[in-house]
């Protein structure tokens, strides 16, 4: 809890008013396909743009937001401009948030049963 305290998890942390911010902007299906979509790496606005269904054009839009929030980065090769995740944090705020709306829907989450077969498939590889 101390550690917590210190790393700005109080009720009384200035942080929250720009963890507000943050989720604000991640009030948006098609900003969380797009961090699903770079989870793994970096992509061009095309890519994405097939990954996630939208037209490129909207698809930009959804990137300079994500860029102004500091969410994603870019990087430049010749023409192409390739976006990326700054960081491991809105992956993981992403994928805590599918955790949790998967428990809204059952008694046993797909995240609970995965972590349960690999724990078996790791202690089954020790005998």
């Amino acid at each position: 809890m101390n550690a917590d305290t210190r790393c700005g998890l109080s009720p009384d942390s200035h942080y929250v008013e720009l963890a507000v911010e943050v989720f604000s902007m991640l009030a948006d299906a098609t900003r969380i396909r797009i961090i699903l979509a770079l989870r793994d790496g970096e992509l061009a606005v095309n890519r994405l743009a097939e990954v996630v269904d939208k037209s490129p054009a909207a698809v930009s839009q959804h990137l300079a937001k994500l860029r102004l929030a500091r969410i994603v980065a870019t990087r430049q090769e010749g023409t192409h401009v390739f976006y990326r995740l700054t960081n491991e944090h809105a992956r993981q705020l992403v994928a805590d948030a599918i955790f949790q709306a998967e428990h809204t829907l059952g008694d046993s989450p797909a995240h609970h049963q995965s972590a349960h077969i690999m724990r078996s498939v790791a202690s089954g590889a020790r005998d």
